[in-house]
């Protein structure tokens, strides 16, 4: 348990929550502490499981998806033509797009929505909090 939260004190609910464990939601981007958040957001990654691969991500891009030839013709592989750890690498890419994007507030979502790559989505936010 935190040293600096008792229970006999009013506790708030995110003080609760801790308490309780539950970590099922990034933390909100706070426009005036951009830094504290992008930290808050590097560790909440790389605790969710295949953390490391989320944070790889956001900081080097999604994976590069192989590719078949087929008759003369090379396409894409499906999703089902992937690896075990390629499959898993590509719902990681999906996860930190998504984790980012429910870190942040109305006004900049609405903003970097568009953005489907986690480290673009990632440098935009980053961009427009820093100028």
């Amino acid at each position: 348990m935190d040293p600096m939260i008792s229970l006999g004190q009013k506790n708030t609910l995110a003080e609760y929550m801790i308490l309780s464990g539950v970590d099922n939601r990034p933390p909100m981007l706070d426009k005036d502490l951009y830094d504290s958040w992008k930290s808050r957001m590097e560790l909440y990654m790389q605790n969710r499981e295949h953390g490391r691969m989320i944070l790889e991500s956001v900081e080097h891009g999604p994976l590069i998806w192989p590719t078949v030839e087929e008759n003369g013709v090379i396409r894409t592989k499906k999703y089902a033509e992937l690896s075990a750890a390629e499959k898993i690498q590509a719902d990681c890419d999906m996860k930190a797009t998504n984790i980012i994007l429910q870190g942040l507030p109305a006004d900049i979502y609405s903003l970097v929505n568009h953005h489907r790559v986690a480290k673009d989505l990632w440098e935009r936010v980053q961009l427009l909090m820093q100028g």
